[in-house]
């Protein structure tokens, strides 16, 4: 396991949170990014937890946001190098965010973001 300092691995977040295109960003809706060191289930690297778009017909005004988490802990048990940490936070994020537009496990599997 490689462990990175929490400054390190918040820059790797938000550097792969500006690798979402601008159309695609534009689009997401009331949500805040949360880094944290582990989540409540092993093996976990990020959860979304929310109300996915293509789901919020009741979804209102004064909701609070939906949250997307990234495991640093998690993501550096299962890394070698940093280069591996930079690749596995990517793709968690973008595994994340597909949450948010109502995209699920399989299809994300599908489509290669496993």
């Amino acid at each position: 396991m490689l462990e990175i300092s929490e400054k390190r691995f918040e820059t790797l977040v938000s550097q792969s949170i500006d690798l979402i295109p601008e159309d695609l960003f534009a689009l997401i809706d009331n949500v805040v990014f949360l880094i944290e060191d582990h989540g409540e289930y092993p093996g976990i690297l990020g959860l979304y937890d929310g109300i996915p778009l293509t789901e919020r017909d009741t979804y209102g005004i004064g909701e609070l946001p939906d949250r997307i988490f990234i495991y640093r802990l998690a993501i550096c048990a299962i890394c070698d190098t940093e280069e591996d940490i930079v690749h596995e936070v990517i793709t968690t994020v973008v595994h994340e965010v597909a949450h948010h537009f109502g995209i699920d496990d399989d299809r994300l599997h599908d489509l290669g973001w496993g």
